[in-house]
C-alpha cells in the first residue's frame, strides 16, 4: 500500500476523498484544461439559479470571460443580480430560454435549484424529497435565437451550459440557428425520466452527434440515496 493510499483511506471515514489536481483525476482540472484547449471566452449561462455554476467559474476555474446568466425565477434572480453587480464581465437576465416567445408558468421547487417549467415526476420527489414543487409564477421564454446575434457578436468561443431540469431540448430546439457558432455545450443530462416530456442521456447524445458534437467530459450531478446515478453533466464540443 502507497503513502498516498494510506493519505486518502485515512480521510474516508471523515467522507473525504483526495485525489492529484490533476484532468484525469478531478473534475475541476478537467474543466480549467478544457476551458484553456477550447480557448472559451463567452459563458451562456442558462439556467443559473442564483449564480453557483458562474461563481465557480471564476473562483476554481480562474475563467475571467465574459459571463451571461439567465433565470427565470423573480426570488433565485434578484441574489444573481446583487452578485453580479460586482462584476462588470458578468450579465444577468431575467428570463428562461427556451423554443417560443411567450408566457409561461414554471413551478417552483422548496429547494429551488429543481424548479422547471415541467412537471416533476416521482422518482426525482423520491430521491429528493426537498424538491417538490411548493408554488408557480409567470415567467418570460425567449428563444436564443432571438437574441444571439446582439449578445454574442464579439464573441469567438462560445459555451452553451443548459441546466434547466429537463427542458435542455426546448432550450436547443430555440437556438436551432446560433448552434453552427457555438463549438462546446455543457447539458445536464438524465438516466432515468425525472422531469415530464423530457429527452434522456441517449436521446440527446444522439440528437448533438447528428450536428456534429462530441462529448468529451463527463461527472455525475445528481444521484439516488441507493448511489444509483440519475443526471450526469456533459461537456460536448464540435471540432
Amino acid at each position: 500500500m502507497t503513502l498516498g493510499h494510506l493519505a486518502r483511506t485515512f480521510f474516508w471515514p471523515l467522507g473525504i476523498d483526495v485525489h492529484k489536481f490533476q484532468p484525469s483525476k478531478s473534475p475541476v482540472a478537467l474543466r480549467r484544461q478544457l476551458f484553456q484547449t477550447f480557448q472559451i471566452d463567452t459563458v451562456l449561462d442558462v439556467g443559473a439559479n442564483v449564480g453557483q455554476f458562474a461563481e465557480e467559474l471564476r473562483k476554481d476555474i480562474h475563467y475571467t470571460g465574459r459571463i451571461c446568466s439567465f433565470e427565470p425565477l423573480s426570488s433565485a434572480y434578484s441574489i444573481l443580480e446583487a452578485r453580479a453587480r460586482k462584476d462588470p464581465r458578468w450579465q444577468t437576465f431575467n428570463f428562461a430560454l427556451g423554443n417560443a416567445e411567450e408566457k409561461k408558468s414554471i413551478h417552483i421547487a422548496n429547494n429551488s435549484q429543481s424548479s422547471s417549467l415541467l412537471a416533476m415526476l416521482p422518482a426525482h420527489v423520491r430521491s429528493a424529497p426537498d424538491s417538490r414543487y411548493i408554488a408557480e409564477e409567470t415567467i418570460s421564454v425567449r428563444k436564443l435565437d432571438s437574441i444571439y446575434p446582439e449578445l454574442c457578436s464579439q464573441s469567438r468561443n462560445v459555451l452553451l451550459k443548459i441546466d434547466t431540469q429537463g427542458y435542455e431540448s426546448f432550450v436547443l430546439e430555440g437556438a436551432a440557428h446560433s448552434l453552427p457558432l457555438i463549438h462546446t455545450l455543457q447539458l445536464e443530462l438524465s438516466n432515468v425520466p425525472l422531469y415530464d416530456g423530457q429527452l434522456l442521456f441517449h436521446e440527446l447524445y444522439s440528437m448533438l452527434a447528428k450536428t456534429g458534437y462530441a462529448l468529451v467530459a463527463i461527472e455525475p450531478a445528481f444521484a439516488a440515496p441507493t448511489g444509483e446515478i440519475l443526471q450526469l453533466d456533459g461537456i460536448f464540443h464540435k471540432y
